[in-house]
């Protein structure tokens, strides 16, 4: 195969994965469970992680923040329409870094098992992709949005009657069951993922 044929390749396939992060990502905005939405994003992220390396994961990652973005700005997502509201920088970095940093790591992750440990290399990038992202979030919430998160953390102590401990708070409420979700997805999904990857190394698709 050329190498102007596998660049155009390369540029089309990427192009439908940053379609579907596009779409997913909308859709993902109206299907919430607790505060936050749940994404199926992160799949297609990290199948183009896979596939085309660092710099695409980075890529897919800042569309997939982008569009978080958007639906803060317009109030789409409640929640994130309140932190837009109360520091628009910092909620436009947060959205951004997070989901690109989700993409890039996914990748490194992915590319330092390829050659030995395939398989290892999908799941343990499968793993990381939701952790990253939702780490740095909760990371920058704490850090930027503080008081903001007291108030949200005191608002669950007062209606549950739990200590006011910063580190379950997040555990039980902001990453909650919708980490838990989109991890099973990515988990799931692993095994699809790698045949994907697969099939597109040997030029099938």
């Amino acid at each position: 195969m050329s190498n102007s044929t596998e660049k155009t390749r390369r540029l089309v396939g990427l192009s439908i994965f940053t379609a579907l992060v596009i779409v997913l990502q909308l859709v993902a905005t109206f299907v919430k469970i607790g505060t936050f939405p749940v994404t199926l994003t992160l799949v297609p992220i990290v199948v183009g992680a896979a596939l085309y390396g660092p710099k695409a994961g980075a890529w897919l990652g800042f569309v997939f923040g982008v569009v978080v973005l958007i639906a803060c700005i317009t109030n789409a997502d409640a929640t994130g329409g309140l932190l837009w509201n109360l520091n628009p920088f910092m909620t436009a970095l947060l959205c951004i870094v997070k989901g690109a940093a989700a993409g890039w790591v996914a990748a490194l992750v992915y590319k330092a098992l390829e050659k030995k440990a395939p398989t290892a290399g999908v799941v343990c990038a499968a793993v990381v992709s939701p952790i990253v992202n939702t780490g740095i979030f909760c990371a920058g919430l704490f850090a930027f949005f503080t008081d903001t998160f007291n108030e949200w953390m005191m608002g669950w102590v007062s209606s549950t009657g739990n200590e006011a401990n910063p580190l379950l708070y997040i555990i039980l409420v902001l990453v909650g069951v919708n980490f838990l979700i989109e991890m099973g997805i990515n988990l799931v999904l692993s095994p699809i993922i790698e045949r994907i990857i697969r099939l597109r190394k040997k030029g099938a698709v």
